[in-house]
């Protein structure tokens, strides 16, 4: 039995209010409870279709982004679950000879990642906060990513993510950010998004608002390779040590 099985079988199904809520972020319960911590939601919102509609049917590309970035062997850290296979595809390109680490902050998305990840031993699904996670490791990671958790986030938490994730790049590593951008202005999906983001999503519209590197307090010691998708509604960027 490997460590994420260990972990699963501990963590018992009970009520939602006990223990999937414990020491889950106020933001995320009083934002993201219906999509990210209530247990009964999540299973049903935990499908490659769900993240197809949401994201207007570009999933797979943005989904090739970050795989084409992941070579086998890599040390990959990815910061946050991501409903349907995206973490299972990560893990297996990385294969065996690599390791592929999962961290999310709330009990019910770990779960579901431990359940995606059942029989790779090279991989580990970890309880953590992005902006603060210490791998017990001392092998540095060649590749962090963030697929779409920056515009779910209060603003000065993006500051300390992207402070942090950049902090554990060593030299030759690179950190992925894949998330929303700032739509052009003939693009429909942007006033759809206007209203979505007002009622659903009211993090968001930062990143409308400024570049992923703004985030970053020495953005300078970093080179920066930003790649828009459909109009600008999605980003990719990825970031290099100088």
């Amino acid at each position: 039995m490997n460590e994420n099985q260990a972990l699963l079988d501990s963590d018992p199904s009970l009520p939602a209010n006990n223990p999937y809520y414990d020491d889950v972020p106020n933001y995320m319960l009083d934002v993201y409870d219906w999509a990210y911590v209530d247990p009964k939601r999540v299973r049903v919102l935990d499908h490659n279709w769900v993240v197809r509609a949401l994201l207007f049917f570009n999933d797979q590309r943005l989904m090739r982004a970050y795989l084409n970035e992941v070579r086998e062997g890599m040390r990959v850290w990815q910061v946050a679950h991501v409903y349907g296979d995206l973490v299972t595809r990560v893990a297996k390109k990385v294969g065996p000879t690599g390791a592929f680490h999962l961290t999310d902050i709330t009990p019910i998305q770990i779960e579901h990642g431990i359940r995606k990840l059942a029989g790779m031993d090279w991989t580990k699904v970890i309880r953590a906060d992005a902006a603060n996670y210490a791998p017990r490791e001392q092998e540095p990671y060649d590749l962090i990513c963030s697929f779409f958790l920056l515009h779910e986030v209060p603003e000065e938490k993006k500051y300390e993510i992207v402070d942090h994730v950049l902090g554990k790049l060593p030299e030759g590593g690179k950190a992925v950010f894949v998330d929303y951008g700032n739509p052009a202005w003939w693009q429909p999906v942007r006033y759809v998004l206007k209203v979505v983001n007002r009622f659903l999503e009211p993090f968001a519209n930062a990143l409308w608002e400024n570049e992923i590197r703004h985030y970053a307090r020495e953005a300078d010691r970093f080179t920066w390779r930003k790649t828009t998708f459909f109009g600008g509604v999605y980003q990719c960027v990825v970031v290099k040590r100088k």
